[in-house]
Formats: C-alpha cells, sequence, structure tokens
C-alpha cells in the first residue's frame, strides 16, 4: 500500500471514528435529556416563567401557581417523578447517563427537602411585584423575537385576574400566606428584606410600564394600569399584615441555614467554613500588601497601604457614566488580547455582550451580573455582561462605585464576561450538554468558582493596579466564606461585619451594605460559594497538573472543563481524572 494511499485510508477511518464517536455522543445526550424532560414538566406546571425562560416551549403566557392546595400538590408531583427518576436509575447502563439521572435525582430531593424545611419552620411571604417584573421583562427583551412580545400582555391580563382566573395574582398570593398565619411555630420573614421590597418595588411598578412603553405594542395599557393598582393595593396588604409579623433577627433556623449552604453547592460544615477562609484571607491579604508599595511607587502615591493605595486607585481611575460602556469594552479586548497570547482557553469567535442595566434592572440587581439567555431552544441569544446603571448627579458630574474605576474594570470584566461566566454560558449553549448538566447541576459552587477561577488565570497579566484589585475581589470572597456563617451562627454583628468589609477588604459603603444584605436575608449561605468553588477549581488544576506534568496543556484543560456544562465539583473531579487526563498522555 502506497504511503499516499495508506495516510488517506488512515484519515478516511479515522473521520469515521469520530463521525461514530460523535453520533454516540448525541445518542448518550438525547437518552439523558428525556429523564429531564420529566423534570422539566414538573417545573413548567407551577413555575412556567422559570422554566420559559430557561428555554422550555409553549410557555409564554403562563404564569406562576398560587391556587389552593400549593404545597400538597407541588409535593405530589415531585414525589411521583423522584420515584420514577429511580426506576429509570435503576435500569440504566450508560455511565453518563447514570451521572445525569443522579443529578436529576439530587435536584429534586434537595426540593422536597427545602421546601419541606420552609413548610415546616417558615411563614409564607411572596414578593409578588418582584415576580410580575420578571415575567414581563423575559419577554420583552432585545434577545427576544419580537413575535414572543404580545405574550406578554397575556401574561399580565392573566397576572390581573383578567384572564384565565378567578382571582389576581396578588389575591392568590395573600390566600396562601393567610392560610399559614394560625400555624404554631412558624416565624415571619425578616423585617429588612421586606422593608427594602417596598422600598424597590416603586421602580419595578414604573419598570413594567417603562418595557412595554418602549415597544410598538398596543392595548396594554388597561391591563398595566389595573395590575400596577394592584400590586400598590398588595403592598399595602404586606404593610399592615406581613410587617407586623415579620421577625427582627435577621438568621434562620440553623436546619434552614445548612440546607442553603448544600442547596448552593457547599458540602461543608459552617465552622469548616470559617477555618478555612480565614486562613485565605490572611494569605490573600499579605499578598495585597506586598504588592501595594510596587503601585505607589509607580504613580508616585506617598503611601504603602493597601487600603489607602486602593482609595487612590478608585478616585484617580474614576470613570464617567457616559464613558463606561466604551471602557468596558476596552478592557474586554486587552483581556481577549491575553488569552490568546498565553493560550489560555479557546474563545468564541464572536464578540461578547455588554450593556448598562436600566434603572428597574438595577433596583432588582444592584450588583454587575451576567444576564443568562434560555439555555433550551436557544436560536442565537447569548449571555450579556450587565452593568448597573450609572447615576448621574443634578450638576453633571457622575456617583463614583466600585464598578466604575479603571483598575476595578479589569477583574470585574475577567469574572462576569472573558474567561468568566459569559464563556461558560456560552459554552452551555454552543457544545450541546445534556439538559442535566445544564440547569440542574447548577450551582453556585460550580458558576461562581469558575468565575474567581477565570480572574485568577488571567490576574497575573495584568496591570499592576489591576492586579491589587484582583486580590481585593478574592479577599472578599474569602471574606464572604467566613463571615456568611459566622453572621448566621452570631458570632459577629452586622454592624462589626460592616466595619470590616470597609476597613479591612476597602470597599465602598454600598457595595458594603448590599454584602450584609446578601449574607443576612438575601441570599444567605450562597457568598461561601466563590471562595468555596474555587478552592475546588484550583485542587483539581494542581491535581491534574501532577498527574500530566510536561503534558498539561491549559488550555485544553479549560476547554474540557467548560465542555462539560455545570458538573459538581466531584463529578467534575471524576471526568477530568478518567477522560482528560487519559486523553492528554502521549501515547
Amino acid at each position: 500500500m502506497s504511503l499516499v494511499f495508506r495516510a488517506a485510508a488512515t484519515a478516511t477511518t479515522l473521520a469515521l471514528i469520530a463521525a461514530s464517536t460523535a453520533a454516540q455522543e448525541r445518542g448518550w445526550v438525547e437518552k439523558s435529556n428525556e429523564h429531564a424532560q420529566i423534570v422539566l414538566e414538573v417545573l413548567a406546571e407551577f413555575n412556567p416563567e422559570s422554566a420559559a425562560s430557561l428555554g422550555v416551549g409553549g410557555l409564554d403566557e403562563a404564569i406562576i401557581d398560587f391556587r389552593p392546595g400549593l404545597y400538597d400538590r407541588s409535593r405530589g408531583a415531585s414525589e411521583a417523578v423522584l420515584a420514577e427518576l429511580r426506576d429509570r436509575l435503576a435500569g440504566e447502563t450508560h455511565p453518563k447517563v447514570r451521572q445525569d439521572l443522579e443529578i436529576l435525582i439530587q435536584s429534586v430531593e434537595d426540593s422536597l427537602r427545602s421546601s419541606q424545611l420552609s413548610r415546616e419552620n417558615l411563614l409564607p411571604y411572596y414578593n409578588v411585584v418582584a415576580t410580575v417584573f420578571g415575567g414581563v421583562r423575559a419577554l420583552v427583551d432585545p434577545q427576544v423575537s419580537r413575535d414572543r412580545y404580545p405574550a406578554a400582555i397575556v401574561r399580565m391580563q392573566k397576572y390581573a385576574g383578567q384572564l384565565g382566573a378567578e382571582k389576581p395574582l396578588t389575591e392568590l398570593a395573600k390566600d396562601r400566606t393567610w392560610e399559614r398565619f394560625d400555624v404554631d411555630g412558624l416565624v415571619g420573614p425578616y423585617r429588612g428584606e421586606v422593608m427594602q421590597d417596598l422600598q424597590r418595588s416603586e421602580s419595578m411598578i414604573s419598570g413594567i410600564e417603562e418595557l412595554l412603553a418602549g415597544t410598538d405594542l398596543e392595548g396594554w395599557e388597561s391591563t398595566y394600569e389595573a395590575l400596577a393598582g394592584q400590586l400598590q393595593d398588595y403592598n399595602d396588604w404586606v404593610r399592615a399584615e406581613i410587617l407586623p409579623r415579620a421577625r427582627n433577627d435577621y438568621r434562620l433556623p440553623p436546619a434552614l441555614y445548612e440546607d442553603a449552604l448544600r442547596n448552593w453547592g457547599v458540602d461543608a460544615k459552617p465552622l469548616d467554613l470559617i477555618e478555612q477562609a480565614t486562613k485565605g484571607y490572611m494569605d490573600i491579604r499579605n499578598e495585597m500588601q506586598a504588592l501595594a508599595p510596587l503601585i505607589a511607587r509607580e504613580k508616585g502615591y506617598e503611601t504603602s497601604d493597601y487600603r489607602e493605595v486602593i482609595a487612590l486607585l478608585k478616585r484617580d481611575g474614576a470613570l464617567d457614566g457616559d464613558k463606561l460602556l466604551d471602557h468596558y469594552y476596552a478592557v474586554l479586548r486587552e483581556i481577549e488580547a491575553i488569552v490568546e497570547r498565553e493560550a489560555i482557553v479557546t474563545l468564541p469567535e464572536r464578540e461578547a455582550g455588554i450593556r448598562i442595566a436600566s434603572e428597574a434592572e438595577t433596583a432588582v440587581q444592584p450588583a454587575a451580573h451576567l444576564d443568562v439567555p434560555r439555555l433550551l431552544g436557544n436560536t442565537g441569544e447569548y449571555p450579556y455582561f450587565v452593568i448597573p446603571k450609572p447615576v448621574q448627579n443634578e450638576d453633571g458630574s457622575w456617583q463614583q462605585t466600585d464598578d466604575t474605576y479603571v483598575a476595578g474594570s479589569w477583574t470585574l470584566t475577567a469574572h462576569e464576561a472573558r474567561p468568566g461566566h459569559e464563556m461558560q454560558f456560552s459554552s452551555i449553549i454552543e457544545s450541546g450538554v445534556s439538559v442535566a448538566r445544564a440547569l440542574f447541576a447548577f450551582n453556585s459552587a460550580n458558576v461562581e468558582g469558575w468565575g474567581l477561577y477565570a480572574e485568577a488565570i488571567v490576574r497575573p497579566y495584568m496591570p499592576l493596579e489591576a492586579q491589587l484589585i484582583s486580590l481585593q475581589y478574592r479577599l472578599i470572597r474569602a471574606g464572604r466564606m467566613f463571615l456568611d456563617p459566622m453572621l448566621n451562627l452570631g458570632m459577629i454583628t452586622p454592624e462589626e461585619a460592616r466595619r470590616l468589609i470597609i476597613e479591612d477588604m476597602a470597599v465602598g459603603e454600598s457595595w458594603a451594605d448590599h454584602e450584609i444584605e446578601r449574607y443576612t436575608y438575601r441570599i444567605p449561605g450562597q457568598a461561601t460559594a466563590y471562595y468555596y468553588g474555587y478552592s475546588k477549581m484550583q485542587a483539581l488544576r494542581a491535581q491534574t497538573e501532577l498527574r500530566l506534568r510536561d503534558e498539561f496543556d491549559q488550555r485544553a484543560f479549560h476547554d474540557f472543563v467548560l465542555a462539560q456544562g455545570l458538573l459538581p465539583p466531584e463529578i467534575l473531579k471524576e471526568a477530568v481524572m478518567n477522560e482528560f487526563v487519559p486523553s492528554q498522555r502521549k501515547m
């Protein structure tokens, strides 16, 4: 056989093998997705807005279920699905499909446990204004096809009780809370949470009108007027009935706090988190103190204290609101050049999206974040890095925040855009991972762990001043992992935690306030997931390098990790060690 013929035959054989392998890969994903469908059906039945936002079709006009018997009906449906998934697992042989079934089973079990704990301990409280705003906002969006916009009016009509419902959503929400008023032992929501919800509700109610007015939709005005009146009435009811029953102590019952940690992907006890994070905090702070004098010398500052250097960087690098978007795009391009030059990860060919939030969106989420499009049935929508709306003073100047200065923009872009969350979710959309790995394995440890890890792999190549802020952000994440449990165990007061955040972590008062809200009542337990997930990723990277040594290729490693979807740390480790490591070893 000639060399040319042999080479051609080899290439043909390899192509056939690759095609066969791809078909097999597609086959197990399709099989896994069939299992996930029965879980999605339950989500679609009781919370169709959430299911639709993920990409489940046919739900644009449906609304959340607050009808009588909600707890028993939803629990019965979940228990039936759980039994079916367990039966399917017993008969499944494909290892990846079995993994996905285990992910689905764990997700349903977690949901059942959490709902039961809430039922046994907490008085139901619903932020109906946020639910309605989110339901409309999900349909009236530049990335959503225009032909879906009219469904927002139908959804509003259903919220208002004008179509297909005996009562408005606000009345159903009241009923579900009223029926639990006389149950002994239930504690109400935290007073600070309720007060803040009421304070922010005005921006969201007017934000619905702004969303609709910005379209060419017609005939929505009367429905909006009726709905806005119902939402205002609901707020009055919350003031009259919920606030007197609200608790003054932000702390959750201990069982609920540990449950929250598990749901965020943190499989560690609160005291263990405190031990690990305080040690990391001191190491990071020492690195910052070593770096600060170098920056001070470069900038001509007469101080070497990292806190004072950070304050000066904020002062000297302040960005006006009208220049913010252009600046962030410029930083993104510089980071992408670093990623390419250092062969860190394979970048998508398309440009990443960045935008400024509306006033209503900023009220809902006052921090920089990623706006994630539907992950199922996606037709070209991609994630957007969203920056809170900057505030302009009457004299034309701009209020400065921790998001609006040059040195801080690097790490924020690396975390939220590339190579952080934007690439993480783009990979899910583009690579076609299973539904279980895209949706039901989702938790903050695997998502935010990658975001913080993304900061770390870019940091060595940033300007010195940006490197200091990158360390500061890591310091904050380590601080979160001990302050959150310390606050919820009563080991520190909110005032003491706030002072540490401002004085030792060197962030502004507004950011510090948001941090305290986050730990105490907004999403207790979630903030621990950043440093926890980051530690898991760093450990996995180190162990992979030890296995491969000179054969380790960081770009191949990162591409493989992103291609797995949102796997929990232990399953990701199994995939890396059993699939990636053998594939990288030279034959």
